[in-house]
């Protein structure tokens, strides 16, 4: 038999805010009975269209709300009718229950979280850094923060993330949250590969990021030029805890090693290569490739200085990275480099001061960095005033006398 069925979105005029904002409300009715389930979005009672059950206005949100209330109610439709066509009792709670998970499939978001982050975790040293581990228990946290913030839960139904959901964690981390535009977006990236994977799971019918553009700006990465390079390679230090920072971090400037590699390094990763010299031949820790770089006379020379110092196959003695980075501060200080030095900063240093400025082709240099791509390593390697004026001391010498009468003549 027939029922009828309806569905309309009002506004909880009862619970509005103190910025005028009202709860969005859905009502689904079944031969006269009814179910509401908040839709997890506010308005403001001016931009609402009683008689259309619709958002109105030019404000930007207006779309989205509209967007929204299309989509919640082709999909309770579409289940109104699979009951029907599957022959199952038909009432407002069941239609209900089905669209917001609370049945056999019924998944929270965090819940998901902590499922991958718990796979994850297994995964370690097998394919998976710990940092990456706990990047993601990272962006579970602050999602936990900002629900509890926003909407005064703990915890939500994965079929009730939405683009609205999305927009508010990402203006969240950047105004309370205190982050910067990159930050956040990398936050939003481990958020959507958990969306990912519910969708891949059969958990989400779409994908709520579909209309959301993760983007990060370009920033200029920071180096050293020769002269700091050289001033904290020069220092004395007084403090020996200072000493082997700063040795650490000069071997990285000199190979290019990201602080996890430089960590692991063993004495079965440095290898006399076709050439008779010493290389140092590992994986990348983080992405598994491959990384084949020479070693110049300063890492040698570091390397001998500890060789007979630590116990084990170690090779340097790397404090964690926190402390490490702690200790930077206390170097740049004393060497007065006038920047935020931080180990990272070895990297770019190796592939724009070390390598590019001095005339390395950029593909030696990608493939040293263990890049796939030479993009990756144009984002890391910059060219340098010093190097554009050498080589147009160079062109300058290969054009001398070149048309110059010709050029004042005319």
């Amino acid at each position: 038999m027939k029922s009828t069925f309806r569905v309309l979105f009002f506004l909880k005029r009862d619970k509005q805010k103190k910025d005028g904002r009202t709860p969005l409300m859905c009502r689904i009715t079944v031969d006269g009975k009814e179910s509401r389930f908040n839709m997890k979005m506010d308005i403001l009672p001016e931009h609402w269209d009683v008689k259309a059950s619709k958002a109105m206005g030019r404000a930007k949100e207006v779309d989205e709300i509209n967007s929204l209330i299309d989509n919640v109610k082709a999909s309770l439709y579409q289940i109104y009718r699979d009951l029907q066509e599957r022959g199952k009792q038909v009432t407002s709670e069941i239609i209900k229950n089905s669209f917001l998970g609370l049945d056999d499939s019924f998944e929270t978001l965090l819940n998901l979280f902590d499922k991958h982050n718990e796979d994850a975790r297994n995964l370690i040293g097998n394919g998976l850094v710990a940092d990456t581990v706990e990047k993601y228990e990272l962006t579970r946290r602050r999602l936990h923060e900002f629900m509890t913030f926003k909407y005064k839960i703990s915890d939500i139904n994965i079929k009730e993330v939405n683009n609205m959901f999305i927009l508010d964690f990402e203006t969240y981390m950047r105004t309370i949250g205190k982050c910067s535009a990159n930050t956040a977006a990398k936050y939003m990236r481990l958020f959507k590969k958990i969306i990912l994977l519910a969708k891949n799971n059969g958990l989400l019918n779409a994908d709520p990021f579909a209309s959301y553009k993760i983007q990060f700006k370009k920033t200029d990465r920071g180096y050293l030029t020769q002269y700091e390079l050289e001033a904290i390679m020069d220092k004395e230090f007084e403090i020996e805890r200072l000493e082997h920072v700063r040795d650490i971090f000069i071997f990285a400037c000199f190979t290019g090693l990201a602080y996890i590699d430089v960590q692991k390094l063993r004495k079965e990763h440095i290898r006399e290569s076709f050439d008779g010299k010493p290389w140092i031949m590992t994986k990348q820790q983080k992405t598994n490739i491959s990384t084949n770089v020479p070693l110049l006379d300063v890492p040698l020379a570091i390397l001998k200085k500890y060789e007979d110092k630590l116990t084990g196959d170690k090779l340097l003695p790397v404090p964690s990275n926190q402390k490490l980075n702690s200790y930077l501060k206390e170097i740049a200080d004393l060497c007065n480099v006038k920047k935020n030095l931080t180990f990272h900063m070895a990297r770019h240093t190796f592939s724009t001061t070390i390598t590019l400025s001095q005339g390395v082709p950029i593909e030696s240099v990608s493939k040293m960095l263990g890049h796939t791509n030479i993009r990756t390593t144009q984002i890391y390697a910059r060219i340098t005033n010093e190097k554009v004026s050498n080589d147009m001391d160079i062109l300058s010498e290969k054009l001398k006398g070149m048309g110059i009468n010709q050029a004042v003549n005319q």
